[in-house]
């Protein structure tokens, strides 16, 4: 796991655009983490990395598709489909520049945060499901990788109430880049938000895949192993 959270493309572009309070320096992933969970939710862990820490064997059955030489070919196959799926989407809502469709300026960046939003749902509901078809694939591998998904899961369900805070936060700070460029330029400021909000919104996309990737990996790794 990155120690650095600020090596995150979407924190980079936020913050030369809206910069915000850093946090203190020094601090490593077990002492941010901690800021994310609560008593109640580090009891849990401890609970779930012992039974995890009892996982000595494969799940039952083994990933096949006759198209793909290896399970991970398939798995990345399915997250490309995902992701462009979703790239078009953010795509079809940026509304071509030239287009009388888009968003006037006197319209204010109320149209830009209902798309925002109505994009992160769609970005929770397709790779939601993504990720658990991810780890299901890893359980029927080898018992390390079935442990990985497990311990993936419950860090998945323990830090998502934290992540459903902060992401639509990033809708507000793209409100902010909206008034900066209003106010420094005197034409086109519309069209360069529109370009720099699919920039946004792209990271955060990548942002949210970020686990399914560390879990091909993962998988990567495992199979060369076996090798």
């Amino acid at each position: 796991m990155r120690r650095d959270f600020n090596s995150s493309k979407l924190v980079r572009l936020l913050g030369e655009w809206a910069p915000v309070d850093a946090e203190a320096p020094g601090m490593d992933f077990a002492e941010r983490l901690s800021l994310w969970l609560n008593a109640f939710d580090a009891i849990g862990l401890q609970a779930a990395h012992q039974s995890i820490k009892a996982i000595k064997t494969a799940a039952p059955g083994k990933p096949s598709d006759a198209r793909f030489s290896t399970p991970a070919q398939a798995i990345e196959e399915e997250v490309q489909r995902v992701r462009t799926a979703l790239a078009r989407a953010i795509a079809r809502n940026l509304i071509p520049l030239a287009s009388d469709k888009l968003p006037q300026a006197d319209a204010g960046y109320s149209p830009y945060r209902r798309r925002h939003l109505e994009l992160q749902r769609q970005m929770e509901q397709m790779i939601t499901p993504l990720r658990d078809h991810v780890r299901q694939t890893l359980c029927r591998i080898s018992a390390r990788l079935r442990q990985l998904a497990a311990l993936d899961a419950v860090l998945e369900q323990l830090l998502a109430p934290r992540e459903q805070l902060l992401l639509p936060e990033v809708a507000s700070l793209m409100e902010r880049r909206f008034e900066q460029l209003a106010r420094s330029q005197a034409g086109g400021w519309l069209e360069a938000f529109a370009r720099d909000w699919r920039l946004a919104l792209l990271a955060e996309l990548d942002l949210r895949l970020e686990p399914v990737a560390g879990l091909i990996e993962a998988l990567n790794n495992e199979l060369k192993y076996q090798q």
